[in-house]
């Protein structure tokens, strides 16, 4: 039937040409880009600190990586046992943290991340900082080798609860920025040695379990003033856990000391995830 009508308006016009220009605009755009790709989504950084320590030996790194707009949690570490800590952690990462993670652990911290992770964790990428990084069936103390005279290094706190014995470690305050932090201000040293945190002795003769290693890829930021572990066992390690190594001249804080340095390793750790 032949069009019978007048001439269409100008408002007619105007409306069917934009509605036009918007399909024409929007059958453009690939599908991936109309919606938010998973792969763009940074993961959320775990940060978990060792013996010694608390949440705050982060804050330098906690800060740059705000900074360059990652979440970042600084986990509490309780130091009473390997596998009692890494069910702490897991719990935390379960109740506090969606979407995928990047879990970063500083010397007694490396072991306590390679207990914790479990198929519900959505782990990416492991970071070890100057850290123990255990096969199954090893000990903190193990790995740790020879060295000084624990008498000589630590203070002892003995507690009995339900007569059970714990020992708790300190490292001497006269001791503590030689061994620890060599290469911090004599002032901050002295203040970290005043507020650390002790471990329970109990806590580095654990032997460990399946390593989450095995199975993850690892970065290793190794401090080659460091000691506390010496380099060399820090490579054996790292190098067992196939983790790309990055040596900075630091001492065993080197999260404090070198933060950049780090960060940088973090943050190629996350991008490496995406």
């Amino acid at each position: 039937m032949p069009y019978q009508g007048g001439p269409p308006s100008r408002r007619q016009v105007v409306g069917a040409a934009g509605a036009a220009t918007v399909a024409l605009a929007t059958s453009s755009i690939p599908a991936a880009a109309q919606a938010v790709h998973p792969r763009t989504v940074k993961p959320t950084v775990v940060l978990v600190h060792g013996a010694w320590a608390d949440a705050a030996s982060w804050q330098e790194v906690t800060r740059r990586l705000q900074r360059r707009g990652y979440t970042v949690h600084a986990a509490p570490n309780p130091l009473r046992g390997l596998a009692e800590d890494a069910e702490a952690l897991n719990n935390f990462l379960a109740q506090r943290v969606t979407g995928p993670v990047v879990l970063v652990g500083h010397s007694y911290g490396g072991a306590v991340v390679t207990n914790a992770v479990t198929p519900a964790a959505d782990v990416r990428a492991l970071v070890y900082v100057d850290a123990f990084v255990p096969e199954q069936g090893e000990t903190v103390l193990g790995l740790q080798g020879e060295g000084a005279d624990p008498g000589a290094l630590f203070d002892q706190v003995v507690h009995e609860r339900h007569g059970e014995q714990t020992v708790d470690l300190y490292i001497k305050p006269a001791l503590f920025g030689e061994v620890f932090a060599g290469d911090l201000a004599p002032a901050t040293a002295d203040l970290l040695a005043a507020s650390q945190r002790p471990i329970a002795l109990s806590a580095l003769l654990e032997a460990s379990g399946p390593p989450a290693w095995k199975n993850l890829p690892s970065w290793y930021v190794l401090g080659t003033r460091d000691h506390i572990l010496p380099p060399d066992r820090q490579r054996s390690m790292a190098r067992r856990a196939r983790s790309r190594i990055i040596e900075v001249a630091g001492s065993h804080l080197v999260m404090l000391s070198r933060p950049d340095a780090v960060v940088d390793v973090i943050v190629s750790a996350a991008r490496g995830t995406v």
